[in-house]
């Protein structure tokens, strides 16, 4: 029954319509239908390739995150773990036990090395403590920062992990266990001809130093690929950081391109170095008598303009902004502070904001509530930073400290990610003449470029300096022996783009 136009009700039965809208449901049910497929056989896809193949996909996912930061968060999140390795059978030499000293990337290089000194001597590694006494004074747990269960499956089948010393050997029921310091920068032989014979003797080992303990080169290549293993794969932040972490790269991404620009100026490192460049009197001072507190920082008298002029000295935030714009980034580039509180706070970082507004600290993209579980852990806020670093557009260091050698080695890892290595020695050199007017802005400009173009991040071999493990190429800043196919990695060694700037 339907209504006429003039009010009245008419019997007339309608007639049937063609069924345009039925057929309309089935094909969008087959759109919807066959988009679920696409995007469950792309998840799977991912999943099998980071089993199989990892640098290959990890390749195609930094592309995916340039185009769709969100997207590639997401699937990060719902990839599935690949299943776990049988574990390796072998019969321990004894029990070795670490405490790691420094900071949260000291420790963490620690921790790869100490791995795979546990693989080569046939050891069982006991999850390792973290620093509590340095300057930082953070009570956080290997638990508190790293995902424990995660670190021991993943490396089951070359190392057997547990999470604390059966209590036979526990010194509260009188055992007395051997504790000791490895040689720093050594080798093989060394572990196996002067380290292996004391577990075989004092079952227990506790080595309470480990930064820097393996050396850089000449060990196989199956254990340096154990150490990129460890650093790449098993040392997986907690979830409640990577979530934090990875909300704070996707309100950058959010906003475009972005540099994380590494500003170690600060308190410790300066009292440390003995770099107080730009300080009032009263500051140097401060950090001077910092330095004579610390028993353990051996160099007290320090002539800061010396270590300066040689380039040992972080740049200043003044000296950062004159040569990031000499660099060519202009006033529109975003600049995420990768540290902690700058020594002088936000008067030493005025310079810096004029020239570059953009420039933002993890307190100013965050509500208070979700950075107070990390208050006063600073190795757990240090995480959050390397992993915005690691996830940046282009990552730039002021000091070549433990973050920034590691943070560049996994870059690499990542597809040779941009990374400008400041030479700061030369740049010293080059602000002095510009400041005193000799250099005009031009020349300064031009000579800063020219001064970085093949310090970008790009392929290059490690540099051998023999008997001088400090003075050459850090592993964990250039990992070849993981990033080529080659044994000598002569493969490394292609076409790659210098461009400085953006």
């Amino acid at each position: 029954m339907e209504v006429r136009s003039d009010g009245l009700r008419s019997d007339k039965i309608p007639v049937a319509q063609p069924p345009i809208q039925r057929t309309r449901l089935k094909v969008w049910f087959i759109r919807v239908c066959s988009s679920i497929l696409l995007w469950t056989c792309l998840v799977q896809l991912f999943a099998l390739g980071e089993l199989w193949h990892p640098r290959f996909f990890a390749g195609i996912s930094q592309k995916t995150s340039q185009i769709s930061p969100v997207t590639s968060v997401r699937v990060d999140q719902v990839v599935a773990p690949p299943p776990l390795l049988p574990p390796r059978n072998y019969t321990s030499n004894g029990f070795l036990r670490v405490t790691c000293n420094g900071g949260l990337n000291q420790m963490r290089a620690a921790i790869c090395d100490m791995v795979t000194v546990a693989r080569f001597l046939n050891l069982t590694l006991v999850v390792p403590e973290l620093d509590k006494t340095s300057f930082w004074a953070d009570t956080s747990d290997f638990a508190d920062i790293f995902d424990v269960k995660h670190f021991i499956d993943s490396l089951r089948d070359e190392v057997r992990i547990i999470k604390r010393l059966p209590k036979k050997f526990n010194t509260r029921h009188g055992f007395q266990l051997l504790v000791m310091q490895p040689i720093s920068w050594s080798s093989e032989k060394y572990y196996l001809e002067q380290v292996l014979p004391l577990f075989q003797k004092h079952k227990v080992v506790h080595f309470n130093k480990t930064d820097a303990r393996l050396a850089n080169n000449g060990l196989s290549l199956d254990f340096q690929r154990l150490r990129c293993r460890v650093n790449f794969q098993a040392l997986k932040f907690t979830p409640k950081i990577e979530a934090l972490g990875y909300k704070l790269i996707h309100l950058l991404q959010g906003k475009g391109s972005f540099i994380a620009l590494h500003l170690r100026y600060e308190m410790d490192m300066l009292a440390f170095s003995g770099c107080n460049h730009g300080c009032t009197e009263e500051e140097a001072e401060q950090l001077k008598q910092m330095r004579y507190a610390y028993p353990w920082w051996r160099d007290k008298e320090i002539n800061s303009e010396e270590k300066r002029s040689q380039g040992l000295c972080p740049l200043t935030p003044e000296e950062t902004a004159l040569v990031l714009q000499a660099l060519g980034f202009d006033k529109d580039t975003q600049i995420y502070i990768a540290s902690g509180e700058t020594y002088g706070s936000e008067r030493r970082l005025a310079a810096l904001r004029a020239v570059f507004p953009n420039t933002m600290k993890k307190d100013m993209l965050l509500d208070p509530d979700d950075l107070q579980q990390f208050q006063n852990h600073s190795s757990q806020m240090a995480a959050l930073d390397f992993m915005v670093s690691v996830a940046s557009n282009i990552f730039i260091p002021t000091y070549d400290g433990n973050m920034a050698k590691l943070v560049e080695g996994h870059r690499r890892h990542l597809g040779f990610k941009k990374t400008i290595s400041l030479d700061r020695k030369r740049l010293v050199e080059l602000l002095d003449l510009h400041q005193n007017g000799t250099l005009p802005w031009d020349s300064f400009a031009t000579a800063v470029r020219e001064a970085h173009e093949n310090r970008t991040g790009q392929p290059v071999l490690r540099r051998v300096i023999p008997d001088k493990p400090k003075e050459e190429d850090y592993f964990y800043a250039n990992p070849q022996e993981c990033l080529c196919q080659d044994p000598n990695c002569h493969d490394l060694l292609a076409p790659s783009d210098t461009s400085v700037g953006q």
